[in-house]
């Protein structure tokens, strides 16, 4: 009897704290959600849960890590025999001269220089290698929802959420301007929601509160009110007497 009312109890603390979550407008996303059944349900058990990655859009300045199909210039100061080009293949091998296939995807340049010295030690003495990238994704954002011309745009120099909505075509009449969200990865396997209200800056004419987007940033324009409706209506002229 006592461990149906802690379950109950339990439960509804979980729901008053994911209400919390969304009424402050902001939500943290993890990729995978899995769910987990003690294998005694009259045992009561306790488990850790994951950290929650910091609260925000704090910046993060991370090193670019090598994907496949990138390219880039292998340089030997004191063997230029060994000078190339390697592509990174789909499985994330390389395959570098005079020493093989060599497994690269995910490391940073810094980690794929270390790698390719200690590859290449077992056939040079001390080798100094330089890596120069050639080829390799371009910072971007992905506009998605209630906009022109929704895509995967290039993130050229500094830009905010206002500006990527113009880039992207701009709000249709179904957008809802009031509740555009910014989803941003905060960490491994996290994602960060933030609720932006675009009409409440473009009225007061303030855009202080214009966020700087980030590479793999991605923006969504729900549906209005209206545009839920409007199927309904006989007459699409009506519009003018429903507030948006």
């Amino acid at each position: 009897m006592n461990m149906k009312i802690n379950m109950k109890i339990t439960r509804l603390s979980a729901t008053l704290l994911i209400g919390f979550a969304i009424l402050s407008g902001s939500v943290v996303a993890q990729d995978q959600v899995a769910a987990a059944t003690p294998k005694d349900a009259g045992t009561s058990t306790s488990s850790a849960a994951p950290a929650a990655p910091d609260k925000g859009f704090q910046q993060r300045r991370s090193r670019y890590k090598i994907e496949a199909g990138d390219s880039f210039d292998l340089s030997f100061e004191l063997n230029p025999e060994f000078n190339q080009t390697v592509i990174v293949q789909p499985d994330g091998f390389i395959t570098l001269r005079g020493v093989g296939d060599i497994q690269v995807q995910g490391q940073t340049v810094p980690e794929l220089t270390a790698t390719l010295k200690t590859a290449y030690s077992k056939i040079l003495n001390d080798p100094l290698i330089s890596v120069i990238l050639k080829d390799f994704e371009k910072p971007y954002f992905v506009a998605d929802g209630q906009i022109g011309h929704p895509g995967k745009y290039d993130l050229r120099g500094d830009m905010t959420l206002t500006q990527a909505i113009a880039i992207a075509g701009g709000f249709l009449e179904t957008a809802k301007h009031s509740q555009v969200l910014l989803f941003r990865k905060a960490s491994e396997g996290w994602y960060s929601a933030q609720i932006i209200n675009v009409k409440k800056m473009e009225q007061k004419g303030n855009l202080t509160e214009d966020p700087q987007l980030r590479p793999g940033d991605m923006l969504f324009v729900p549906k209005n009110k209206y545009s839920k409706i409007k199927p309904f209506i006989p007459m699409s002229n009506m519009g003018a007497f429903f507030p948006i």
